[in-house]
C-alpha cells in the first residue's frame, strides 16, 4: 500500500500545494488522487461532496 501512496497525489490544505506521495503530515493533506489535475481541483471536489451530503441530510430529515 505504501508503494501505491507514493505514486498518488495529495492536496496539502495548509500550503495549497499538490504533492506526489505522502510528504506532509496526514492532518494537512487530502487524498489520494490518481492525477495531479485531480489533486489540483481537490477543494472543488470537497465543496461538491459537502453540498451533496448536506442535500442528502436535508432530504432524510423531511
Amino acid at each position: 500500500m505504501a508503494e501505491d501512496a507514493d505514486h498518488q497525489f495529495w492536496y496539502n490544505m495548509r500550503t495549497g500545494a499538490v504533492e506526489k506521495g505522502m510528504l506532509s503530515p496526514s492532518v494537512d493533506r487530502v487524498g489520494p488522487f490518481s492525477t495531479f489535475d485531480e489533486a489540483t481541483n481537490a477543494l472543488d471536489k470537497l465543496r461538491a461532496n459537502s453540498a451533496k451530503w448536506a442535500e442528502d441530510d436535508e432530504a432524510e430529515d423531511r
